[in-house]
C-alpha cells in the first residue's frame, strides 16, 4: 500500500502541489487560466477536461486550447458582451455562452470566472470554470416547446368551445342575408341600389369566410382522408402560385425528397396549410426587398416516423416575441384589413387534427423556416360516403316537387323558401321536428331540408322517425347546419348517406342541392 501514499520525505508544499495537480487533472469541469485580447486568446492553463469539452485530442498542448478566440463564438457581439461584462463587474457567475468546438459544432457552456488582473485596457487575465450544459439546454428547450404546444392546444380548445356555441348564431343570419341579397341582386335595380346589394353580398361572404376558418380549427368538419403523397400536394399547390411568383420575382427551389412514405390526410386541408405558409412567405419577402427565394424541402424522419415539409424564405425573419404568439387566434402583424389573424391558427389546427404539428425557426434578418410534421403511414381510411340507391319517389318536374323546410329560424326559413320557389319548387315550413312529422303525415313531400339543431326534436331523431315510416323520403333529407358537427353526428351522417349543406350557403348552392336530390 506504500505506493498509494504521499512520499513522507516530500515537503508539505510539494505534497499540496501534487494533490492540486491530481485534482486539476481529474476534475469534471473545464479549468482555464488565460488572457483575452480584442482579437485572440493567450492560454496559460487548460486542464484535460477542457480539452475534452472542446473536442481537442488529449495530447494537444494547452496553449493551443483557446476557447475565447473570435472564431469560437457564433457571433462577435457575444464575445464583446462577455469582455465588457468582465471589465465592468470583474467577474461572471453561471454565465451562459454558445461557443464552437474544435470541429466547428456549437455547444452551450456555463462559465464562472473572475478577472485576475488587467495588464492593459484591452487585455484581461481570467480564471474560469466551464461546464458543458448543451444537454441541459436541449432538455429545457424541449420542455419549453412541449409547454407551448400544450398551451396552444388549450387556447384552441377553449376557443373551439366558444365557437361551438357562437357559430350557429352567426351562420343563421349570414345565410339569411346572403340568400335575400342574392335574390335582390337578380331583380331590376337602379345603379345605386345595385352597388349597395353588391356590397352587402361581398361583405357577407367575407364574414362567412371568417366563420368558416374558425370552424375549420374549432373542429370538426367533414374531411376525406386517404393515403397522400406530400410531394404531390406540394407540386399541385405550387402550380397554383406559378403566375403570382413569376410577376413578383419569387424564385422557387425544389428540395423535395423522392420516395417519401405516404401520410393519412385530407389533401385539400394540407393544401390549405401549404398555401397559407407560401403566401405568408411571399408577402414577407416582397415587403422586405421586393423579391426573394422560396425553398421547399421534404424528408422522412425515420427516428420519429414522420414526414417533414419545410417552407423556407429569405425574408426579414420573425422576431422571437412574434414567434410565441403567431399561432394565436386573431394575432396578426399585417395592416388593418389585410389579414384576419386566423390563417396560421387554422394551419396549426389542421396539422394538430392530423396528428402532427407546425413549428417555426427564425432569426431577425435571416429568413424563416416553417416545418409541417405529419405521421408517416398512420391511420386507416374512412369508409367512402355511402350513397343510397335512388328512392322510389317519382317526380315529373320541379313543378311537381313539394319541399319541406324544417328550421327554427323563421327569417332563414323564409329566405330559403323564396329561393326555392324562384326555381319552381312548392315549399312548406315547419319550425321544429315535431311539427314537421305532423306535416309529413298529411302531405307528399319529395325533399326535406332539416336543421340539425332544433327545439323539441333535433335533426338526427327526426330523421330516425321518418326513416321508420317513410324510408324513401328519409333518403331525400338534406341536413343544414351552421355549427360544428361532432364525431357522433358525423358518423351518423356517413352511415346513413345523408347530405349536409353548411351554413352560410349561397342561393345557387341551395338550389343545386335541391335539384340533385331529385335525381
Amino acid at each position: 500500500m506504500a505506493g498509494n501514499r504521499t512520499n513522507s520525505s516530500s515537503s508539505p508544499k510539494a505534497q499540496k502541489a501534487e494533490i492540486l495537480s491530481r485534482l486539476f487533472d481529474s476534475v469534471h469541469e473545464g479549468v482555464y487560466v488565460g488572457t483575452i485580447t480584442p482579437t485572440r486568446t493567450i492560454t496559460l492553463v487548460a486542464n484535460p477536461y477542457l480539452k475534452l469539452m472542446f473536442g481537442y485530442p488529449t495530447e494537444t498542448d494547452p496553449s493551443q486550447v483557446r476557447p475565447f478566440d473570435t472564431d469560437r463564438f457564433t457571433d462577435n457581439q457575444t464575445r464583446e458582451a462577455l469582455i465588457e461584462r468582465l471589465k465592468r463587474d470583474g467577474a461572471v457567475s453561471d454565465y451562459i455562452l454558445r461557443l464552437r468546438r474544435a470541429d466547428g459544432n456549437p455547444m452551450w457552456l456555463e462559465i464562472t470566472a473572475h478577472v485576475e488582473h488587467s495588464s492593459t485596457p484591452n487585455e484581461i487575465t481570467i480564471n474560469a470554470l466551464m461546464r458543458d450544459v448543451s444537454e441541459r439546454r436541449r432538455l429545457e428547450d424541449q420542455t419549453r416547446d412541449v409547454y407551448h404546444q400544450l398551451l396552444q392546444a388549450e387556447k384552441l380548445a377553449a376557443l373551439g368551445q366558444t365557437i361551438s356555441g357562437v357559430a350557429h348564431e352567426l351562420n343563421n343570419p349570414l345565410a339569411t342575408i346572403l340568400t335575400w341579397s342574392e335574390r335582390l341582386f337578380d331583380r331590376p335595380l337602379d345603379d345605386t341600389s345595385k352597388r349597395g346589394v353588391e356590397t352587402i353580398l361581398r361583405e357577407s361572404e367575407r364574414a362567412a369566410k371568417i366563420v368558416r376558418k374558425l370552424l375549420t380549427f374549432a373542429r370538426k368538419r367533414h374531411t376525406t382522408r386517404t393515403m397522400v403523397d406530400v410531394n404531390q400536394v406540394v407540386r399541385e399547390t405550387m402550380a397554383l402560385r406559378t403566375y403570382e411568383q413569376s410577376v413578383t420575382n419569387i424564385t422557387v427551389i425544389d428540395g423535395l425528397t423522392a420516395g417519401l412514405p405516404a401520410t393519412f390526410a385530407d389533401p385539400y386541408q394540407l393544401q390549405q396549410v401549404l398555401l397559407n405558409l407560401i403566401i405568408n412567405a411571399e408577402q414577407a419577402m416582397q415587403s422586405a426587398h421586393g423579391r426573394g427565394t422560396l425553398v421547399l424541402r421534404t424528408w422522412h424522419n425515420i427516428e420519429d416516423e414522420i414526414v417533414v415539409l419545410e417552407v423556407n424564405d429569405d425574408g426579414p425573419g420573425v422576431p422571437e416575441d412574434v414567434q410565441l404568439k403567431m399561432f394565436d387566434p386573431f394575432f396578426t402583424t399585417k395592416d388593418v384589413g389585410k389579414g384576419t389573424g386566423l390563417g396560421l391558427t387554422v394551419a396549426y389546427a389542421i396539422a394538430q387534427e392530423h396528428g402532427g404539428q407546425i413549428r417555426v425557426k427564425s432569426s431577425p434578418g435571416k429568413g424563416a423556416s416553417f416545418f409541417v410534421e405529419l405521421p408517416a403511414r398512420k391511420g386507416a381510411p374512412k369508409k367512402d360516403l355511402t350513397r343510397r340507391p335512388a328512392p322510389e319517389i317519382k317526380v315529373a318536374s320541379i313543378k311537381d316537387a313539394s319541399v319541406l323546410i324544417v328550421e327554427d329560424e323563421t327569417a332563414l326559413a323564409s329566405a330559403m323558401a323564396e329561393g326555392l320557389r324562384d326555381v319552381g319548387f312548392s315549399v312548406d315550413h315547419a319550425s321544429d321536428g315535431v311539427q314537421a312529422l305532423e306535416l309529413i303525415g298529411t302531405h307528399n313531400y319529395v325533399i326535406v331540408f332539416c336543421d340539425l339543431k332544433m327545439p323539441r326534436l333535433d335533426g338526427v331523431n327526426f330523421y330516425r322517425a321518418i326513416a321508420a315510416s317513410s324510408p324513401a323520403l328519409a333518403r331525400r333529407v338534406v341536413f343544414v347546419s351552421g355549427d360544428i358537427v361532432d364525431a357522433d353526428t358525423e358518423r351518423f351522417l356517413e352511415e346513413n348517406g345523408c347530405r349536409l349543406l353548411t351554413k352560410p350557403f349561397r342561393l345557387d348552392d341551395l338550389q343545386q342541392v335541391a335539384r340533385e336530390a331529385l335525381e
